[in-house]
């Protein structure tokens, strides 16, 4: 009995979490009716309605009270006899206040006398927000000068791009030391025909822009020559190969990819190029270069049974 309450126990806590689980994961768009927060939202979307109704309400009843007191100036002026003036607006006292200009009506008294061709020479002053600007980089520049110069709180450009330098360094240090590059002997290597090696290679061998040159089928372009042919310019086989690959050929406008590419890219886009041999890619580049013939290897003479053959 007693396992049998501590199973049920276990299963209806088991049920509880996944139903806080399934009620954790939903949003407010899965089921906004029902959604607890919903009623929070239905009241703050309609007070947000209701403050932009009082905000623009407000707006019209003060621009028809503008319109009042400007009625009201106008007759007030026709009974006085005078010329209505219409008051500035309110961005355009701002706009004075700030940029301290003087009425056109009184730029007679900063007249400086001086004219040529109509046009006049008035002692306007610098705007105050111009002043305003200009004493705050002064007060900027001495706070700068105290806290990078003379107290060295914080570092100058230079110091940040060197520690910023520093870290990347030690970082590339830890991404070496944890993925230690593969070493290729250049003299002992050897062709095969590893897929995995040759699949990386023309991922390579297509990203670094050589099919720009030889095309991504290796038939050549009007740069660089066809690698399906036997026929090569800098030596065949997969030493020559990753030589040239590795040291380039500035002559023939081919960079050193050994300075930008890890050996073992370099051994895989060699791999990738002795695989092109012999695939004959449509209008394929005719050949360059001497032609390339592969050693035949010798199998080795076993003596034994060489000296057992000579006994018979």
């Amino acid at each position: 009995m007693k396992k049998i309450y501590i199973s049920l126990a276990g299963f209806l806590l088991t049920t509880a979490a996944w139903a806080q689980e399934s009620t954790a994961a939903k949003t407010f768009w899965d089921d906004p009716i029902n959604d607890p927060m919903m009623p929070v939202y239905a009241v703050s979307t309609l007070v947000f309605i209701v403050l932009l109704l009082v905000v623009f309400v407000a707006l019209y009843m003060v621009r028809i009270v503008n319109i009042l007191i400007v009625e009201s100036e106008k007759e007030k002026a026709a009974k006085e006899g005078k010329v209505y003036i219409p008051r500035p607006s309110l961005w355009s006292s701002i706009s004075q206040k700030l940029n301290a200009s003087v009425p056109v009506s009184q730029e007679q008294d900063i007249d400086m006398g001086h004219s040529f061709d109509g046009i006049r020479e008035l002692d306007n002053h610098l705007p105050p927000w111009w002043k305003w600007l200009f004493y705050g980089t002064i007060g900027w520049s001495a706070v700068y000068l105290v806290v990078y110069h003379l107290s060295a709180s914080l570092p100058l450009s230079t110091e940040e791009y060197n520690t910023e330098i520093a870290i990347a360094q030690q970082q590339a240090e830890k991404r070496k030391a944890s993925q230690p590059a593969l070493v290729i002997d250049e003299s002992a290597l050897e062709y095969t025909a590893d897929a995995e090696i040759i699949a990386k290679g023309k991922s390579v061998f297509v990203g670094n822009n050589c099919g720009a040159c030889h095309r991504a089928d290796g038939g050549g372009n009007t740069i660089g020559p066809n690698l399906t042919d036997e026929y090569w310019i800098h030596g065949g086989g997969i030493k020559n190969v990753f030589t040239t690959i590795k040291n380039g050929a500035v002559e023939k406008g081919m960079p050193a990819w050994g300075k930008s590419m890890s050996s073992q890219d370099v051994r895989d886009v060699a791999f990738y190029v002795m695989s092109l041999q012999g695939t004959k890619p449509a209008n394929g580049k005719s050949p360059q270069g001497e032609q390339y013939i592969p050693e035949q290897k010798v199998a080795p003479i076993d003596s034994v049974k060489t000296k057992a053959q000579a006994s018979l």
